[in-house]
């Protein structure tokens, strides 16, 4: 768990702090292609993010833009300042370096979001230039894969491990 000296000495559990990045277009999910991203708006994805942070005790800072740099800088800005990013980079999965070289960067875990399965679309979505530098991926789930991805932040950042690897790792000794 992160800590934080309060006065005194005493030490207080740090709320965590999530930066949840959407990409290109998702301003338009409810308008768009709806065959195949569904009626749900980005509004509502991130009311139900806000939802879950609450319930979870997370702070949570959720952002969208189209614009490649704009997403690099944030990313550059989370340094230091969150302790996971839950990012969509939507069209940029496919052909930015310059995102999967910023999250390189900064080192914060960082789990890597798609609404659809990437792996069932067309063959030049199912190359992720992301994901070899995030901490996972969730596809094909649709707005609950955000959050399944800030779950998995979560527990990563607590140092949890699934029931199935904690039994199969007391199974093994």
């Amino acid at each position: 768990m992160l800590l934080r000296t309060l006065g005194g000495g005493r030490k207080a559990a740090r709320m965590l702090s999530v930066l949840v990045l959407h990409g290109p277009n998702l301003n338009l999910l409810g308008k768009r292609e709806r065959s195949l991203y569904g009626d749900v708006s980005l509004r509502e994805i991130n009311a139900a993010i806000l939802k879950l942070a609450k319930q979870e005790g997370i702070q949570v800072d959720i952002r969208q833009s189209n614009l490649e740099g704009e997403l690099v800088t944030w990313i550059q800005e989370a340094d230091h300042r969150y302790d996971a990013i839950v990012i969509n980079p939507a069209g940029y999965t496919h052909t930015s370096v310059a995102i999967r070289d910023a999250i390189a960067a900064v080192a914060i875990p960082t789990v890597e979001v798609h609404l659809t399965n990437i792996y069932k679309r067309e063959d030049f979505r199912r190359r992720s230039y992301i994901a070899g530098v995030a901490l996972g991926q969730i596809s094909g789930f649709g707005p609950n894969g955000y959050l399944l991805a800030i779950k998995a932040a979560k527990d990563h950042l607590k140092g949890k491990r699934s029931a199935i690897g904690q039994g199969a790792t007391r199974h093994a000794t």
